[in-house]
Formats: C-alpha cells, structure tokens, sequence
C-alpha cells in the first residue's frame, strides 16, 4: 500500500521535475550516471532500504513495483524523439527549425568535439530502430517513437 503510494508521488513529483525540459538536452554520460542513481536512491529510500545493505538495484525495483518499466534515460530519449518529430514538421521559417540545424561560427577548442543534440537523436533512433524520414507521418512517428505506445498501454491495449 505504501510503496505505491511512495511510487505514485515518485511519478507525479520527483520525475516530472528531474526529467522537466529534458527533450532538447544533449546528456554526457556522466550526467546519466546521476541521474540513474538518483533515480535509484529514491527508489531506495521510498523502499526503506540503506545503500549500507548492499541489495542490488533489480530487488528495489521489484520492491516498488517498477522492474521492466523504462527507466528515466529511456523517458528522455522518447521525449527527444517526440520533440524531434514535432520540430522536423514545422514550416522551415520556424525559430526552432532553424536553430535545430544550425552551426555556430567560431573556432574549434582543442580536444574531440562535444556531441550535439543531434547525434544523441541519431543514437536514439538506431537503438530503436528508426528511419531517417520517417518523421513525416505523425501517426507513424507516435507509435515508433514510443508516444502511442504509453496511451495503449493505458488504455488496455497492449501487453508489455
């Protein structure tokens, strides 16, 4: 009873604002990391288990009743994939059409350049599956990129 209760505050409170604005970020791997464990030591805490006990991630989850559902990195990687496709539709006058493939003009700093917003939508899309231009159709683009398939799944439609 409680533990749902804790997960549905997690849902509603904690990941909504750890995850607000996430569809136009471009993540390091270190900054995964920290999101996961933070993600992790929630479920923890709201399973009242210590870090001291050394229970593995995969009990917690199965203690709150959320092992097999897609953690947060997965929740970004939609949201890009969504925003992506709605940006991609736009007229090509649109600000944020224009800004999605622009190149800023300045010199290179020294070191191996940092991924762009737009690689990890490329990584995205070949984890998936995807197509370059199938972007086009909406209703396609919603069910492959994982939007449609959050509404079937509550309405009943789908068992995963």
């Amino acid at each position: 009873m409680f533990s749902t209760r804790k997960l549905y505050i997690y849902q509603t409170v904690i990941q909504s604002i750890l995850l607000y604005g996430a569809e136009v970020w471009q993540i390091p791997t270190r900054e995964i990391n920290k999101i996961l464990s933070t993600e992790m030591d929630v479920l923890r805490g709201s399973a009242r288990e210590s870090g001291m006990e050394r229970i593995k991630n995969e009990h917690i989850k199965e203690i709150m009743g959320v092992k097999g559902k897609a953690d947060n990195i997965d929740s970004i990687q939609q949201k890009r994939l969504q925003w992506c496709g709605h940006v991609k539709r736009m007229p090509e006058e649109r600000i944020p059409k224009l800004l999605v493939d622009w190149i800023p003009r300045e010199r290179w700093k020294r070191g191996r350049p940092r991924k762009t917003w737009m690689e990890g939508v490329q990584a995205a899309m070949t984890t998936r599956n995807l197509e370059e231009d199938q972007w086009r159709n909406r209703e396609e683009w919603r069910l492959v990129s994982g939007r449609q398939r959050q509404l079937f799944k509550k309405a009943g439609k789908i068992d995963r």
